[in-house]
Formats: structure tokens, sequence, C-alpha cells
């Protein structure tokens, strides 16, 4: 086995294992929100630009910006079927949830590559799709991980051989298809998909719905990121274009949560004045 397929398969471990770690140690709504951090999207385009060029990659970079739109109808899709599913058995209602979603991705993906839009084009597009998806999704209450199951290691084993597997797939179909393809394929939600499946088994559709609600709003560092590479691998080469492109998705990550924070802070009530009289 080569080290390129080697460093695949670990990059896409540790983006899982780790993404489902936040979502046990911390909360479905955190985890929900980091999941669009460019984790399995930078695997991708980083070996896609390692294999076949830095133009090629920046130009499946532009492209990813439709295929994200794919991803949202995906996570739709799979919330459809958590609502179709009911009260039926957790392993049929995600495999459901799998079909739709797949099918929502895949017909919207070969669409969205007919279209062959531009940076400005795609971003316009993601942005409208990203508040639509948002505001449909907005009365999904939050639920949290009340009681945290301990990992397996099978569990850990299936988390491990999906995410590489998408991997493996993705980046070698790329060599098949042209950029723009490449690219709607690239946006794939390869962390994301795993983990979902793996949330909503372990712990119900609640918790499953909550990842879902808020994936839209992490997009916006997904978002950047593309935008970052289609720029700077053609400048700086896939190494530095890389890392710059993960500190923009970085400060825009910051910046969002600190204004989280800021909406969520309890307003302070000021203490009453005491009136003074003068003699």
């Amino acid at each position: 086995m080569d080290s390129l397929l080697l460093a695949k398969i670990a990059t896409a471990i540790i983006a899982v294992v780790g993404l489902s770690l936040v979502a046990e140690r911390v909360s479905p709504r955190v985890a929900g929100i980091l999941s669009g951090y460019p984790l399995g999207t930078a695997i991708a385009l980083f070996f896609i630009g390692i294999e076949l060029g830095e133009p090629f990659a920046a130009a499946s970079a532009t492209a990813a910006l439709s295929g994200f739109i794919a991803s949202l109808l995906l996570i739709c899709g799979y919330a459809l079927g958590i609502r179709l599913g009911g009260e039926r058995p957790l392993p049929l209602v995600a495999l459901l949830g799998s079909g739709l979603g797949l099918l929502a991705f895949g017909l919207s993906g070969y669409l969205l590559s007919l279209l062959n839009l531009n940076l400005l084009g795609g971003s316009l597009a993601l942005l409208l799709a990203i508040v639509l998806v948002g505001l449909v999704l907005a009365k999904i209450p939050d639920a949290t991980v009340a009681k945290p199951v301990r990992l397996s290691p099978l569990v850990l084993l299936l988390r491990a051989a999906a995410a590489a597997m998408i991997v493996l797939l993705v980046t070698a179909a790329a060599k098949l298809l042209t950029p723009a393809q490449a690219g709607i394929l690239a946006a794939f939600p390869i962390t994301l998909y795993p983990f979902l499946l793996i949330i909503h088994l372990a712990y119900g559709a609640p918790q499953a719905q909550t990842i879902i609600k808020h994936y839209p709003r992490g997009l916006g560092s997904l978002m950047c990121y593309v935008m970052a590479v289609s720029w700077l691998y053609p400048l700086l080469g896939i190494a530095w274009g890389t890392v710059l492109a993960f500190v923009v998705a970085t400060l825009y990550l910051l910046a969002l949560s600190a204004w989280h924070r800021l909406r969520t802070k309890p307003l302070e009530t000021p203490a009453p004045e005491t009136t003074k009289c003068s003699r």
C-alpha cells in the first residue's frame, strides 16, 4: 500500500472520529457547526491537487460551491427520511434517510454540474440555498447527548472504514471526470455523512436532526475555504494554499462563534440608581 493511499485513509479516520467525539463530549449543536469545517472537502481537493495538478483542483474548488447545494439537499433528504420513518427501527429509518439523501445529492449534483457556475454565480446560489434550507430546518428543536455510549472497537472500525472508503472513491472517480464534475463530487459530505449515521444509530433521531439543523450554518466555512483554494492553489501551490485556506475558514468559524456568544449572552439588568437628596 503506497504512502498516498495511507495518507488518505489516515486523514479521513482522524476527521470522522474527532467529529464524533465532539458530539459526545460537547453537543450535537456544536458538532453540527463543526461539520461545516472543511474536513472532507479539504481532503478531497488536496489529494485531487496532488494527483491531477493545481489548475484542475482550483477549477474543482469553484465547482464545489455548487456541490454544497447538493450537500444541503442530501441532509434535507435524510431529514425527510427521518420524518417518514417515524417510530420504525432506527436502522430502517437510517436506510430510508440515506437513500433519499443520496438520491437528492446525485440528481441535484448532476444538474448543477451542467450549469457550470463561475465563482460569483456559485457563491450567490450557495448563499441563497443556505438561507432557504436554514429557514426550513430552523424549527427543529435542539437535542443533547444525555448519556454518551462507550465507543466499541467495532464502531470505531465502521467509522474509519466508511470515511476512508468515501475519500478513496471520490479521489479515484475525479480522475475520470471533468473539473466541474470532480468539484461536485468533492463537495460530498465525506465526514458529515458517516458521522450523521453514527449519531443517528447510537442516540436516535432528535440528535441526528440537531446535526442536520446546524449544518447549513457551518457551510460558510466551506464556502470560504473553496473560494480561497480556487485563488491560492494556482498562486502558492497545494501545500501553502491549503494552509492559508484553512486559516481563512478558521477565521470565519471564530467570527461565527463570537457572534453566537453575543447573540445568546443574557442581558445584564442594571442596578437601580439611588437618588441622593442635596441639602
